[in-house]
């Protein structure tokens, strides 16, 4: 581990500021909206639009970077991220927000896959999955962290907004000043929709019911909060412990998915994530209830991702778990870009109200539960010894960092094989 922070402390550090300002700008931008007297749906669809503007970023900017290179795109997409930050509370109308979330999606979402592809290069065999996972910590910190800065201003002003645009603006200098030039970029040629369906419906499925998850977690919280009358600082405690939990359960449930049956965990963890769900949408008059259902759902579903991606790859021969790996993060972007719509939709209903947020992710999750165990009656269970290990990953990853678990995946997988064959 401290190789990897040797190695690529810069690329972290520069990351871990982006992540503050992504978090920031996702839970401030609910808070102003309830100011500004925006009502729920139109929150739905100003959230909605960061999700397509990142599927949109996933699949052009590698082609930006072949280019024009990975340091112009870095600072590129960067400074338009900056920038609008900026103008969030100058022109605060619901197209304008919608016109900004999509810019800032695929900015991000291109600012992902450069930095991932610099942290790809910089790492060997020895260390990739220590890089990896020292990535994702460095995201949820930074997303838990957000939450915090948030206090600091007043959302109906400017400040909060400047603060989020100079984090951006700072976390260009660790990066830029220290990387190094990388090879040409390559991805691998994704497979088709129909093939990876056929060779893995529960992971085609499970993917697309757990993007609509994510966004609702990621886009609506924060208009959640509002819409209750939390205050700010019951806001931003609310917001944390969905990513707190993402963080701390990952490591466990990934021990857990290499020594058993995966469907079976996948099962367990959505019916558990729904549960805690329905205790937010029945008891969420009680902050300390939401609380805890919040640290409940982020830490069992997030995780579902990477079983989800593992599980896929139990079907896969090694050369075609990279192409896999990009069909599966679009289909989760497509139930992404339609988890806030639903989910304001159901907000902004007499018959449930705010409460409408616990109610979709628990109709989700439960759905992800059932699927899960019609499937496991469908095709013979993988051996344990038969699988490959799980790699962490979190529902933001880009197709790169996707690829980049991949190939920690493989590396593993043919090292196991190395030593099965060798003599004793």
């Amino acid at each position: 581990m401290l190789q990897v922070l040797s190695s690529a402390w810069a690329l972290l550090l520069g990351m871990g500021l982006l992540m503050v300002g992504n978090g920031l700008q996702g839970t401030l931008l609910g808070v102003r909206g309830q100011i500004e007297g925006f009502s729920t749906f139109q929150m739905s669809y100003v959230m909605s639009a960061y999700f397509i503007g990142f599927l949109g970023g996933s699949r052009l900017t590698p082609d930006l970077i072949r280019r024009v290179g990975h340091v112009r795109v870095f600072a590129a997409l960067a400074s338009f991220i900056s920038a609008v930050m900026i103008l969030y509370p100058v022109f605060t109308y619901p197209e304008a927000w919608w016109l900004g979330r999509v810019i800032i999606g695929f900015c991000f979402s291109g600012v992902y896959v450069t930095a991932e592809s610099w942290l790809n290069n910089a790492a060997d065999n020895d260390n990739r999955g220590k890089a990896l996972s020292l990535y994702m910590i460095v995201q949820m910190v930074g997303i838990v962290s957000a939450q915090a800065v948030l206090l600091i201003g007043d959302p109906s002003g400017y400040e909060t907004f400047v603060i989020a645009s100079v984090l951006i603006s700072i976390s260009f200098a660790p990066i830029l000043l220290s990387i190094s030039p990388t090879p040409a970029f390559e991805t691998a040629k994704p497979m088709s929709l129909r093939q990876i369906f056929m060779i893995s419906p529960l992971g085609c499925v499970g993917m697309f019911l757990l993007g609509g998850v994510f966004s609702s977690q990621f886009g609506m919280t924060a208009v959640y909060g509002a819409e209750v009358g939390l205050s700010l600082p019951q806001i931003s405690g609310f917001v944390a412990l969905f990513y707190m939990g993402a963080l701390l359960f990952q490591y466990p449930l990934g021990w857990l998915s290499d020594r058993m049956d995966r469907r079976r965990l996948i099962f367990l963890v959505a019916l558990g994530g729904g549960t805690g769900s329905m205790f937010g949408m029945l008891f969420g008059d009680e902050y300390y209830v939401l609380l805890v259902s919040a640290f409940v759902i982020g830490g069992l579903s997030n995780p579902l991702y990477s079983l989800l991606i593992a599980h896929t790859n139990d079907f896969l021969e090694y050369d075609d778990m990279a192409a896999a790996s990009g069909r599966l993060v679009f289909i989760s972007g497509l139930g992404a870009i339609a988890g806030p719509l639903i989910t304001g939709w159901l907000m902004g209903t007499e018959t449930f109200g705010p409460s409408g947020l616990f109610l979709f992710m628990a109709m989700l999750l439960f759905s992800l539960a059932a699927y899960a165990a019609y499937r496991a009656t469908q095709r013979a269970t993988v051996p344990i010894e038969d699988t490959g290990p799980m790699a962490p990953m979190y529902p933001s990853a880009t197709p790169v960092a996707v690829e980049f678990a991949q190939e920690i995946a493989i590396e593993a997988g043919l090292e196991e094989q190395e030593n099965e064959n060798s003599p004793a």
